[in-house]
């Protein structure tokens, strides 16, 4: 039987009467036990309070585990311009659960009018106030709407992420183009803004060169090496990212298809303008994503956690809960999620929410998973434990085809275990902690245990079929 494990290895050992009273010696008994040490570094919790590379106090949500981002739309949600208050009137009860901060769909007019999901800008400075493209509002409201949103979710103590398309642009005018010998939709000089009017010499290709990195949807490609184009998007006082977060009021940025263009672009928008990003690597190279998240001074989505977690939770093989992914390599830099707009493979949903709220990385909440598809109560138990117990660095202390169970260190606080059971039958397990003769209690109430380790750490847990328990100290 399992659980008989560690009692077998401790005798092989000559502990079983022992207790660990310096660090080298547990060390060596983890070494020996096959523990993992995943992530090594002081412990803090995650923040998205930066000035330059230093890690300032918190300003909003407190909680020694960091916060939780509720990505705030799926695609498609119902037009007709109600969707920034639809979103407003649920902006007190996800503070209340201890959801920190809303990323926000692209809010300026696109080519598709009241239809567009906002990734095929036209004019970046209407917000759903000039009639354009056959419509005033966007798909998701007015500017009005949008400013009383922002506002709403900073009184209750949140950030607002905007979704920026810096790759590419639609809508624009055909005009006659020099550098192709063709006619090209890159005239935007009629945007209703009046503003950042862009035309052939912006977009690729032109007179600094053919290409950048890649190109989205035969949309003209924007050329970030014009100076033109850099002022108006990053460096005047009045052009698209000071104008989004002085003025608008956004506190970050989600960038979309940044493969699109070197990671220097990124870099430069925050350098200039601030606030807290993250970046669509769309790929599950962790070499790749890290080196893309340090280029651009930037955090980047964990794809290469999504696609393990796929293969985890429903390839039935949680053992590849061991391999590389960016929150292990880079946690400070890692934003981790089970589901989004463009992407949704993840069918055992519960455990993946469970893996992201206990490990490390700034965890992403789906709408449909949080307000229409899974258990609410659930998720807002492992919200709580995020904010609340998730502290520390990471150890792996089991992983088979079935069930894995990983310990958080803690940092000003105890940490936790956390053990996630894949089989379609009760488990239980010795495992070593970090607290000694302390009463100890399943915090997802799925187990009505309440064990007390033993001087030396170790005790036995459960967990019930396609489940999951979240065990610390009964304080």
């Amino acid at each position: 039987m399992n659980y008989l494990k560690p009692y077998l290895l401790l005798l092989a050992l000559g502990l079983f009467s022992c207790t660990r009273d310096n660090l080298q010696s547990t060390l060596a008994e983890e070494r020996e036990l096959n523990i993992v040490n995943v992530t090594h570094h002081d412990g803090r919790p995650f923040s998205t309070e930066t000035a330059g590379d230093a890690v300032t106090p918190r300003s909003f949500a407190a909680g020694p585990g960091g916060g939780v981002m509720m990505q705030a739309f799926y695609w498609d949600p119902p037009a007709g311009g109600a969707w920034w208050d639809t979103i407003n009137s649920k902006l007190e009860s996800w503070s209340n659960a201890g959801i920190e901060s809303v990323w926000l769909p692209p809010v300026s007019k696109g080519q598709s009018g009241a239809s567009s999901m906002g990734y095929d800008p036209t004019d970046y400075f209407d917000l759903g106030d000039y009639n354009q493209n056959g419509t005033v509002e966007t798909r998701f409201g007015s500017k009005t709407e949008l400013l009383s949103l922002i506002s709403q979710a900073h009184a209750q103590n949140m950030k607002v992420y905007a979704d920026i398309v810096l790759n590419h642009n639609s809508g624009g005018q055909l005009e006659n183009n020099q550098y192709t010998g063709t006619q090209t939709w890159t005239d935007f000089t009629q945007v209703a803004s009046g503003k950042f009017l862009r035309t052939q010499h912006d977009f690729h290709a032109n007179w600094v060169h053919s290409n950048d990195e890649g190109y989205f949807g035969g949309f003209p490609d924007l050329c970030h090496e014009v100076p033109f184009v850099q002022d108006w998007l990053w460096k005047r006082s009045d052009g698209v990212g000071k104008y989004y977060k002085n003025v608008v009021g956004f506190d970050g940025w989600r960038f979309d298809y940044v493969k699109g263009f070197a990671p220097w672009v990124v870099s430069e928008w925050n350098s200039n303008v601030g606030g807290w990003s993250v970046g669509e690597l769309w790929d599950a190279n962790v070499d790749y994503l890290n080196w893309w998240a340090n280029e651009a001074n930037s955090s980047v989505f964990d794809f290469a956690c999504y696609y393990k977690m796929n293969d985890a939770f429903d390839g039935n093989n949680l053992s590849v809960l061991y391999d590389d992914m960016m929150w292990k390599r880079n946690p400070f830099k890692a934003v981790t999620f089970v589901a989004n707009h463009d992407t949704d493979e993840i069918w055992n949903k519960m455990l993946a929410y469970a893996y992201i709220l206990t490990h490390e990385g700034y965890p992403t909440i789906f709408y449909r998973d949080y307000e229409e598809w899974l258990n609410k109560e659930r998720l807002n138990n492992l919200i709580w434990i995020h904010n609340n117990k998730a502290t520390g660095t990471t150890s792996i202390l089991y992983a088979d085809n079935d069930e894995y169970v990983a310990r958080r260190n803690g940092y000003n606080g105890p940490g936790l275990v956390v053990y996630l059971n894949n089989s379609n039958s009760w488990q239980q397990r010795w495992v070593p902690t970090n607290w000694y003769n302390t009463q100890i209690k399943d915090f997802t109430g799925h187990s009505s245990w309440y064990p007390t380790t033993q001087g030396g750490g170790w005790v036995e847990i459960q967990c019930p079929p396609k489940s999951y328990t979240i065990w610390s100290p009964n304080i």
